[in-house]
């Protein structure tokens, strides 16, 4: 049987989580710091000696979006494991050599790196210390291949951006979707491609000319900030959309992408957005009623395991792909929208989820990760 279209899957389930359960808030910890085990966990033994550690990206661990999921999944792994943890922020893209040399010499059995950004210096690190396991999130970098101790995380947000996509069209009102990026690299243009897509279905099914904004699929070109911190510059760019007729807005920016919330909720109700990542609702509550519904990852669940098999003798660097079929990405739920979205458009995405993962829609996008 088919899982439903937002439950099932533990995996789906667990992303949903509030991130305020983490055991201390992100960021809060001196570079290199240790965290012990929340209260109740067994900190005993093997498991009191085991160090799992993370370093971010310049997107910072409060970034709500995907830096701030996957340190969920290492204070997660803290509380179910009784480990100890450390994490530091990078603040710029010249930190990270740094940064993660500060995590090796803090004795750390595994270092999840986050982000695309990190590639080179993660398999550096991991080409000079092969005693140490290494985990990235959001990269599988040909160049990983024959690396033992490092082991991609990925996931294949086109699946779940093309139903995005049909969600939008369906929603839309003047008939224009936008879309941008932060940067142009393939974990971004992946979302994009996906969602462009899945409008462009809608299309073909309902015999509508829903127009996407931002993005153009066969030139692979569109609207960038040019950084994922920048809110007044997301605002700008989604406030240019918005001057040209979308009033569904999908930001693929991280903390940038919240000034198209912000600009959503300026609009008193004309336009609204889809958030990434994670669930919108819980990582950026304020903006919860201009959230259609968002396009998770689950970063958290899969950065548990890696360090869970890392901790037990199990890890490998056998890629980890989050798809539609192992719950690793999919749509969250409605929340405040739930009775506003029709039913005839809820049915026809749970057929396209079904559809996606037989292989009866295919979604063509360079930036799908293979495993």
């Amino acid at each position: 049987m088919k899982k439903s279209l937002f439950a099932g899957s533990a995996l789906g389930a667990a992303v949903l989580l509030t991130l305020g359960a983490c055991a201390e808030a992100p960021g809060t910890a001196e570079p290199g710091a240790s965290t012990s085990a929340s209260a109740g966990a067994s900190a005993s033994g093997a498991a009191a000696d085991f160090k799992a550690c993370m370093v971010s990206d310049s997107g910072g661990f409060d970034d709500k979006s995907f830096n701030q999921t996957s340190y969920k999944g290492l204070t997660d792994a803290a509380t179910s494991l009784g480990i100890q943890t450390g994490q530091i922020e990078s603040n710029a893209d010249a930190d990270y050599a740094t940064n993660v040399q500060s995590m090796i010499d803090a004795n750390c059995k595994i270092i999840v790196t986050v982000g695309f950004k990190l590639a080179d210096t993660t398999l550096a690190a991991a080409k000079a210390n092969p005693d140490v396991d290494f985990a990235i999130v959001d990269s599988n970098d040909p160049k990983f291949a024959g690396v033992e101790n490092l082991k991609p995380l990925v996931f294949n947000t086109a699946e779940s951006s093309f139903m995005a996509g049909y969600l939008a069209a369906g929603m839309s009102q003047t008939k224009k979707v936008g879309t941008f990026g932060g940067l142009k690299i393939p974990t971004v243009t992946i979302f994009m491609d996906g969602f462009a897509q899945g409008v462009d279905y809608y299309n073909e099914k309902k015999s509508a000319d829903v127009a996407v904004l931002g993005w153009d699929v066969s030139k692979q070109d569109g609207q960038f900030t040019g950084d994922f911190e920048d809110q007044k510059g997301g605002a700008n760019t989604a406030g240019n959309l918005i001057s040209q007729g979308a009033d569904v807005i999908l930001p693929v920016a991280g903390p940038a992408g919240l000034g198209a919330l912000q600009a959503a909720k300026a609009s008193s109700g004309k336009v609204n957005a889809i958030w990434v990542d994670t669930d919108g609702c819980v990582s950026a509550e304020q903006y919860c009623p201009q959230i259609i519904s968002s396009v998770y990852k689950g970063l958290d669940v899969s950065v548990t395991d890696a360090i869970k098999a890392s901790q037990d003798g199990s890890f490998s660097s056998e890629p980890y792909v989050g798809t539609l079929e192992n719950g690793g990405t999919g749509l969250s739920p409605f929340n405040q929208f739930d009775s506003k979205v029709p039913a005839e458009l809820k049915t026809e995405l749970e057929t396209i989820k079904t559809d996606i993962e037989s292989g009866s829609i295919t979604i063509e996008s360079k930036s799908q990760p293979s495993s």
